[in-house]
């Protein structure tokens, strides 16, 4: 089997898959109140086809403590391959309420680029009342953050740079034992901060985000949707059906 098809069996069987709104709130507890190190990742279409030809990326996110589904094209794969998909758990719905059950405590928000940062710092505070210990930019070298860690000891970490780059640094955090919970949350402080606009609930739910955030963003998502949605395509369709390795929930 070419190693590509390895790393997505492995990657979609690592999946938690999370089947309602109680499981949700189950993990939601579960992830607040860890008193060890933990990281969360996601992973979409885009994560899948970076995998092809990133062996770094793929062992950063699949070293992750829980990957959640994110996006109808994980969706539709998931389906080919006759595993359970259960809830649509994207970061930019499930990290708010990751927030909100950190009311009280110290977080850092590390990502994306002024005015949107603190933009998106002052709404986690007003809304959540979190504790912000650290908040920077998403530009500066891996082993930055690692020290910003180190020094800082925030008890929940917001990473912001996008992939691969922000899977690396959890993994890197990880090893220094910080009883922290690092998650790798793409946009998330982008939509935070209003530098990029959600699309209508009504797009969000016939999966049609993408193309909405596309027709927003262009010239920066030309390669992630324009080019990588065929390529996601022509590989799911080389998938097979398997059986899981471990029993997955409803769907």
């Amino acid at each position: 089997m070419v190693e590509w098809k390895i790393r997505w069996y492995a990657m979609v069987d690592k999946i938690r898959v999370i089947a309602d709104g109680v499981e949700e709130d189950s993990l939601v507890k579960e992830l607040s109140t860890s008193t060890y190190p933990r990281i969360l990742g996601f992973v979409n279409s885009f994560a899948m086809n970076s995998m092809v030809t990133n062996e770094v990326f793929y062992n950063a996110l699949h070293g992750a403590d829980i990957l959640l589904r994110d996006g109808s094209g994980m969706s539709m794969l998931m389906t080919r391959l006759a595993v359970n998909k259960g809830l649509n758990m994207n970061g930019t719905d499930f990290i708010p309420k990751l927030l909100a059950a950190y009311r009280g405590k110290r977080v850092a928000f590390w990502g994306t680029e002024e005015p949107y940062l603190s933009q998106a710092v002052t709404k986690a505070v007003a809304l959540y009342g979190v504790i912000p210990v650290s908040v920077h930019h998403g530009f500066e070298s891996e082993q930055f953050y690692v020290d910003l860690a180190i020094e800082t000891q925030p008890e929940f970490i917001v990473l912001g740079m996008g992939m691969p780059k922000q899977e690396k640094i959890a993994a890197m955090i990880r090893e220094q034992n910080i009883p922290t919970l690092v998650v790798c949350g793409g946009a998330i402080i982008d939509f935070m901060g209003n530098k990029v606009k959600r699309a209508p609930k009504w797009i969000r739910k016939i999966g049609f985000e993408w193309l909405y955030r596309l027709l927003h963003e262009p010239k920066r998502l030309y390669k992630r949707y324009v080019l990588g949605n065929p390529a996601f395509i022509y590989r799911m369709l080389r998938m097979h059906r398997v059986i899981a390795s471990r029993q997955k929930s409803h769907v």
